[in-house]
């Protein structure tokens, strides 16, 4: 059998079908900055473009290919996709890696087309079933739970669980109220059922099908979409962190030179002790958000807690004059101090100083409570994995550190009340920021540099990933960032205040206390395993039945 002009227009709309559901899926994510809350809705339609192209009937024949065209079908718009959503990966490089012209470019289509796979294969599962049952109902039934399988392979395998589809329901209080039991895979699912629902109204077998599906998905949509006019009570606070935001530029190591040094820290020192100004309510940029003036008349005595954010500060831990400046801080604020910083230890296996991306934490007397190091780096720009065989990289990327990972997940006890702390990418990875709530901290800590990102969507990407965080811990967190977005999330995934980004400035942030522990906190992603161990027994067979259906047809041919 040829390929007809039948054939081939098959194959343009099943390819912009899924082209289609690549940019209706970069909507409910923030693109050039904050996201309406509208426009949560195009996740729970973006993924119907892609199942009706990959579960239409194929024409029959030899050449059609219907396992390999759902792979490539889906593929193409995981790359897409991905070429969108994270377009900043190329800017970063282009600007901080030291690249020749072509090269971020090429990084970028390179980092999508492997995360995308994750997305074709996810089409291929769904042909292998289709296949394998002959209907469509099978695969739009198992389709849940593929997804959130394959987001649980993209945390664990790639370790890139970037805008998981379940953080564009971060606004809607409704729907986040599984996050405490399934995290945010438990969203994913119940968006990616939705989505099969609608896409069950086109390419079900019968007309009564079509409709219930289209029925049952209008009504799970329409009820879903009220959570965003859920607003639960306000969190209660207790306590006031002084959040300081230095906007410093990166690699502006050289601007602490001599006496700027003294000039930095006193600038620092005032800034702690801002504990009563105009802060936003909500998140920078957004209509809603409004300048609060507060009444002052009556101001915390001192801060519970100031934080420095993980910044390009030549904040190094033995370094004398640091010691010094941070005690005189603490003992001038009466407050604990979180402060980002370069932890380091001799090896002496290894005849060498080991550098650390540290979270180091001061008490009110100035005296050394502790120390976190960063356990999850940022691979090509905290380290480069694999150095013996990508030896190649540390001339593409010229200013990568080299940091050592960190081994130990740690709580401190600050004025009566335990504190975890925890740094800039981490945010990403639930199953780790969820340990320190288990571990006993009653608050979260979350210091950042966003300064890479330069003006691009990640910046608030990952501030939605980190609210998620606060969902389904049930904690406030205290985010706080080198130059925005700088913010109090209550325990509800709320942005209760913030200041605006890439201003030199402190937030002084209520915040309170919670030792309860959620579903997710003790059990993790449960949830998620359940779905990883259900779609390996479901294609284990579907993989049994093409294959009996392939032999059939060679003995009948």
């Amino acid at each position: 059998m040829r390929y007809t002009p039948a054939c081939m227009r098959q194959n343009l709309w099943r390819f912009g079908a899924a082209a289609l559901s690549a940019c209706l899926l970069e909507l409910p994510f923030p693109i050039a900055g904050p996201m309406p809350a509208w426009r949560s809705f195009f996740a729970w339609i973006g993924l119907t473009p892609l199942f009706i192209a990959v579960l239409w009937p194929f024409p029959a024949g030899k050449r059609a290919k219907p396992l390999r065209a759902g792979f490539l079908i889906a593929y193409g718009c995981g790359f897409l996709w991905y070429m969108g959503n994270c377009y900043w990966v190329r800017d970063t490089m282009m600007r901080y890696g030291d690249m020749p012209p072509f090269a971020p470019t090429l990084l970028l289509m390179g980092f999508s087309a492997v995360l995308g796979l994750y997305v074709g294969l996810f089409g291929l599962a769904l042909m292998l079933l289709r296949r394998a049952t002959g209907k469509a109902v099978w695969p739009l039934a198992a389709a849940p739970v593929l997804w959130a399988a394959l987001e649980l392979a993209a945390a664990r395998i790639t370790s890139v669980p970037w805008d998981q589809l379940g953080y564009s329901q971060i606004d809607n209080q409704l729907i986040n109220r599984l996050a405490p039991w399934t995290g945010v895979y438990g969203i994913s699912f119940l968006l990616v059922a939705v989505n099969a629902l609608m896409a069950g109204g086109v390419v079900l077998e019968s007309r009564k099908s079509r409709l219930r599906s289209s029925v049952a998905g209008i009504l799970v949509l329409a009820a879903a979409l009220a959570g965003l006019a859920v607003h639960p009570a306000a969190a209660p606070t207790s306590a006031t962190a002084v959040l300081v935001q230095p906007n410093l530029d990166v690699g502006s190591d050289d601007a602490w030179a001599g006496a700027a040094w003294g000039e930095h820290m006193a600038q620092f020192t005032a800034l702690a002790e801002e504990t009563c100004k105009q802060y936003l309510a909500g998140i920078p940029q957004t209509a809603e958000a409004q300048t609060i003036q507060p009444d002052c008349a009556a101001p915390p005595a001192h801060p519970d807690l100031v934080a420095w954010p993980e910044s390009p500060a030549p904040f190094v831990e033995q370094d004398p004059r640091l010691q010094s400046a941070l005690a005189s801080v603490a003992r001038a604020t009466q407050s604990p101090l979180v402060v980002g910083s370069i932890g380091m230890e001799y090896a002496p296996e290894e005849q060498q100083w080991r550098d650390y991306n540290s979270a180091l934490v001061i008490g009110k007397n100035g005296a050394r409570v502790g120390r976190y190091d960063k356990i999850h780096l940022v691979p090509f720009g905290e380290f480069v994995p694999f150095k013996d065989v990508l030896f190649f990289a540390r001339k593409l990327t010229g200013r990568v550190s080299e940091f050592t990972r960190g081994s130990e997940r740690k709580v401190f006890r600050l004025n009566g009340h335990r504190y975890g702390a925890f740094i800039c990418y981490e945010a990403v990875f639930a199953d780790e920021v969820r340990q320190f709530a288990a571990l006993g901290a009653e608050v979260l800590v979350n210091i950042s540099d966003d300064g890479w990102y330069g003006d691009t969507s990640a910046p608030w990407q990952h501030l939605n990933m980190a609210r998620m965080r606060a969902v389904e811990n049930r904690r406030w967190l205290l985010r706080d960032t080198n130059n925005g977005i700088t913010a109090a999330i209550d325990p509800y995934g709320r942005v209760v205040q913030s200041i605006p980004r890439h201003d030199v400035d402190a937030l002084p942030a209520r915040y309170g206390f919670r030792d309860d522990i959620t579903f997710y906190t003790a059990h993790s992603d449960v949830f998620a395993w359940a779905c990883a161990i259900l779609a390996i027994g479901l294609m284990g067979w579907a993989l049994s039945a093409n294959l009996r259906l392939e032999s059939s047809i060679q003995v009948r041919s």
